[in-house]
């Protein structure tokens, strides 16, 4: 090779590692939080502002003080491994975990950098901590008790439609809480008497034709709330009422968007907490020592507009008890 090519393929290959180095040592001269998203920026915008109003609340601003490298997994579980890698390569000082499948991505890709999930399911049972009083290792944060609420969800339901039987149940198979999820439903089913219809998605293209599939087979859709269900919500909430089919969930960024009713941990609260377990570790503290946390805030959120258009009246007792009436 010429001297002259030799020199042109250096300065291209430098000129191609440039702004990874460049940004690497941007990166380096603030403490730095990688941000592993388990959506989309738009789908977990309330949750991102609890956590960054927080965070500014205990004197870190992004810009000043502190560095936040956002990274969006889009609810696809090869996304997770792909960012968690690109975090560890630069070398943040924490990770924030936006739910269970990134923080375990998080765990499989580094052992030395912190990492703070801002919600699981069940943090004991996915390997993620060895307990909730001693975590362990380089793994803390939150439980969402999803799994245990699954229950009550039921109970809430059949409030509004006393005489219904048959429910189906769409989750996500390649989300590990979901297992966990569908044994709480399966055994509060049986206490209620009620027939489960499984119908596991693992890609959006699946959604479609699972309610394709549903027809005349359910009064009732619990959803199990999981990245993938969460970024694609809306397409989910619009075969439901297109298909006439009440719904139940976790989380009430389904309730805003068309869902019947809602009851679980308040998401923006525990992503706010989030914020003091990073602030704890940036100040020098191990994850190991920092206990898990539970919820503290529940909220039952019911839609009046999904109810009238399908026909169904909400027991006055139940209103009642809302946290949110959607109206």
């Amino acid at each position: 090779m010429s001297s002259r090519r030799q020199f042109i393929v250096l300065l291209g290959g430098a000129a191609a590692a440039w702004p990874l180095a460049a940004r690497t040592q941007q990166v380096g001269k603030l403490p730095t939080i990688g941000f592993l998203g388990s959506g989309t920026r738009s789908a977990t915008s309330e949750w991102t502002a609890a956590f960054v109003q927080r965070l500014r609340e205990l004197g870190w601003i992004d810009g000043r003080n502190v560095a936040i490298e956002y990274r969006w997994g889009e609810g696809r579980a090869e996304r997770f491994t792909e960012i968690a890698a690109e975090l560890v390569r630069l070398n943040v000082d924490v990770i924030l975990a936006g739910g269970t499948e990134p923080a375990v991505a998080a765990k499989h890709a580094t052992s030395v950098i912190p990492i703070v999930f801002a919600l699981a399911a069940d943090p004991i049972g996915n390997g993620l901590v060895a307990s909730l009083a001693r975590p362990g290792d380089n793994v803390t944060g939150l439980s969402n008790m999803e799994s245990d609420l699954a229950a009550k969800r039921l109970g809430l339901l059949r409030e509004v439609l006393p005489g219904f039987h048959r429910l189906a149940v769409m989750v996500n198979g390649a989300y590990s809480g979901g297992a966990t999820e569908m044994l709480e439903i399966d055994a509060a089913a049986r206490t209620l008497g009620l027939e489960i219809v499984a119908f596991p998605i693992r890609r959006v293209e699946e959604i479609a034709p699972s309610f394709d599939a549903l027809k005349g087979r359910a009064e009732a859709l619990y959803v199990v709330g999981d990245p993938l269900a969460n970024t694609h919500r809306l397409r989910i909430i619009t075969f439901a009422l297109a298909a006439r089919l009440p719904t139940v969930h976790s989380q009430r960024q389904y309730v805003e968007a068309g869902g019947l009713m809602s009851y679980g941990a308040n998401f923006p609260d525990l992503n706010r907490r989030a914020a003091d377990y990073v602030d704890k570790i940036l100040r020098g503290a191990k994850p190991a020592d920092i206990p898990v946390e539970q919820p503290t805030k529940f909220d039952l959120v019911l839609n009046l507009i999904t109810a009238q258009a399908l026909g169904l009246e909400i027991p006055p007792t139940l209103l009642a008890r809302a946290d949110e009436v959607i109206e």
